[in-house]
């Protein structure tokens, strides 16, 4: 797995749970649960004297009574900030948007909903990354419209996938899903629709599948990518079959989106194309994403490929090759793997042999992975082999002792481990190391029991009186 959709499913992890309660599906501190979204309340308005200028005839003054409510994060300005979402003046509507987004208060979203259908398309582009932002933490700052339109011209120089996505058993609010999913349908611009389809896989709304799937045979490049990685980041498997289409895209970059993707959804009947891709396409960087796509779906007749794969003059190709073969799960290969392993000389391809090697039961270099988290340079890849791995039944109980590790990056990135792969055992490992010296430790442990929980509990599995 590299660092691109193979860690798709990986978090904002920067993003402490001390400082930002609603991650974790927990109400700011307003009386108001967050899937809610309370009336606005005049009497309420009232009491903040900040509010006042929002009425003001002057522009410039309400702009700035704007910005002021945002930096003072007072919900009671609310329904004043709400009402001022009908400015006649497209700055002010802006310094509205940003103000809600920086209170971070369940009573925000219904005017950020309405502020997704604003008529300014930078507004509503600032409107969908609130909503988003909301559940992740990453909101919009004063001045980030700025650049917008230079970053819109990167991304479509060159896309880049996010690998951002909410805290497994987060719920989010259906009202949110709805307004991100109309502004992913919005036929007025395709910013703001690109920054829809980026926020739904943000925040898996599975809900809105169908839509991506028509958006990732949009006619604009950026909206498909876009939505090929929303959907790789919601996992519908179901969705794989109405993809595979776009594996005779003329556009090279839909063709190797589409390849990952497809393999990530794990699309049997793709097998057969994406092997071609793999064998006579020209273009080597398709070539590579169809192997990695090839190794997401692990189908034990790419197993000779894989194997041959293995000592491709290129590290990008051996590197899937290994994971492919970790997926088959063959243990005649065994045998190749060691060889390769000693023979490797490149890092990232030795870390995905010796994952390989793991996945088939000889736990020689599970340490060396291990150790790998702490690392500046691969610890992002080493953390999904690891939950990967952590989701092979009996696997979990062998990844508790390095929860001792001396080293505290280790034991912070086991943590997010245990958050996407945990189980019921789990949550007594997390609550100890919830007291761990180090704060960053903790506070992962925190989050990670966290989502463990919320998951037993979508799953009818009721967690044990003593792990609260």
């Amino acid at each position: 797995m590299r660092r691109s959709l193979a860690v798709s499913w990986v978090l904002v992890l920067l993003i402490l749970p001390t400082e930002i309660p609603f991650l974790f599906g927990q109400a700011p501190s307003s009386g108001t649960t967050q899937g809610s979204v309370p009336p606005a309340n005049s009497s309420t308005t009232a009491t903040n004297p900040l509010s006042s200028p929002l009425k003001s005839s002057n522009e410039k003054v309400r702009a700035r009574a704007a910005r002021d409510l945002g930096k003072a994060q007072d919900a009671s300005a609310i329904p004043a900030l709400a009402a001022a979402l009908s400015d006649p003046s497209q700055k002010v509507r802006r310094e509205v948007i940003l103000a809600l987004a920086q209170i971070h208060q369940p009573g925000t979203l219904a005017a950020l909903i309405k502020a997704t259908e604003d008529a300014d398309e930078g507004n509503r582009v600032l409107a969908v990354q609130s909503l988003v932002g909301y559940y992740t933490g990453i909101i919009p700052t004063p001045g980030i419209s700025g650049f917008l339109k230079k970053e819109v011209k990167r991304a479509q120089a060159h896309f880049t996938p996010d690998t951002t996505r909410i805290d497994p058993g987060l719920s989010v609010d259906p009202n949110v899903i709805t307004a991100l999913d109309a502004a992913l349908k919005d036929t007025r611009s395709h910013r703001a629709s690109r920054e829809a389809a980026k926020g739904l896989g943000i925040l898996v709304a599975r809900a809105a599948v169908p839509d991506l799937i028509k958006a990732a045979h949009s006619s604009d490049e950026t909206l498909s990518l876009e939505a090929l990685n929303a959907l790789s980041k919601i996992e519908a498997r179901s969705a794989g079959g109405e993809l595979v289409d776009l594996l005779d895209s003329p556009d090279k970059d839909i063709k190797q989106q589409a390849s990952v993707t497809i393999g990530i959804l794990r699309t049997g009947q793709a097998v057969p194309k994406l092997q071609s891709i793999f064998e006579s396409d020209t273009n080597q960087k398709s070539k590579e994403k169809a192997l990695e796509g090839l190794a997401y779906l692990g189908a034990p007749a790419s197993s000779p490929l894989f194997t041959k794969a293995l000592w491709s003059g290129d590290k990008v190709i051996r590197t899937s090759a290994a994971e492919g073969l970790a997926r088959t799960a063959d243990p005649k290969t065994l045998p190749e793997l060691e060889k390769a392993v000693m023979a490797e000389k490149d890092a990232d391809a030795k870390l995905a042999i010796e994952y390989a090697i793991t996945a088939l039961g000889k736990l020689d270099y599970l340490s060396d992975i291990v150790n790998e988290l702490s690392s500046r340079t691969r610890g992002d890849i080493a953390q999904p082999y690891l939950i990967e791995l952590a989701r092979t039944p009996g696997f979990l109980p062998k990844l508790y002792p390095y929860l001792q590790s001396p080293n505290a990056g280790v034991r912070k990135r086991l943590c997010t481990v245990i958050m996407f792969s945990g189980d019921q055992t789990s949550l007594d490992q997390l609550d100890r190391l919830s007291h761990d010296p180090n704060g960053d430790v903790s506070a992962q442990a925190l989050r990670a029991k966290r989502a463990v929980r919320a998951r037993l509990e979508v799953a009818g599995t009721t967690p044990t009186t003593g792990s609260h």
